[in-house]
């Protein structure tokens, strides 16, 4: 037990110090909900969202499914989903990995969120948009 939430602490501590440090990326433009045509930016959920091409998916936190498994967790994901595009949208921001970031299994781009000193993925968390995610860390729990 005490090895395991050695490790889950340690885990924590990696996923918030890469937050914090190495190269950047600025963005500044404007996000929609995807679907909407001609966008160059759009967010399909609460914790990823699209530039042209690119997937990102967003480092420090789980966010409800789209599809989830009840009524409440469908109606929060919503929520998560419009949060993320409103601070998308409210002015430049800096993305994790500079031009070379890592990769989820699905090929996404893997990336945490600042703007100034406010990490996105913590205010999605104490919102309650949004669980913290990383080793020690459940997922789920939206329909209890």
């Amino acid at each position: 037990m005490g090895t395991l939430l050695l490790i889950a602490a340690a885990s924590l501590l990696i996923m918030r110090f890469h937050r914090d440090t190495g190269e950047v990326q600025t963005v500044d433009m404007n996000f929609t909900l995807c679907g909407v045509r001609g966008s160059q930016g759009c967010v399909i959920d609460g914790d990823t969202f699209m530039i042209g091409r690119r997937k990102i998916r967003l480092a420090g936190y789980n966010a409800p499914e789209m599809k989830g498994d009840c009524a409440a967790e469908v109606a929060l994901a919503r929520q998560s989903r419009d949060a993320l595009r409103d601070w998308l949208n409210q002015g430049t921001f800096a993305m994790s990995g500079g031009d070379e970031p890592p990769f989820d299994q699905y090929g996404r781009e893997l990336r945490s969120l600042t703007r100034g000193d406010d990490a996105l993925a913590d205010m999605m968390i104490e919102r309650g948009l949004a669980q913290e995610s990383g080793w020690g860390f459940e997922r789920g729990g939206w329909c209890d």
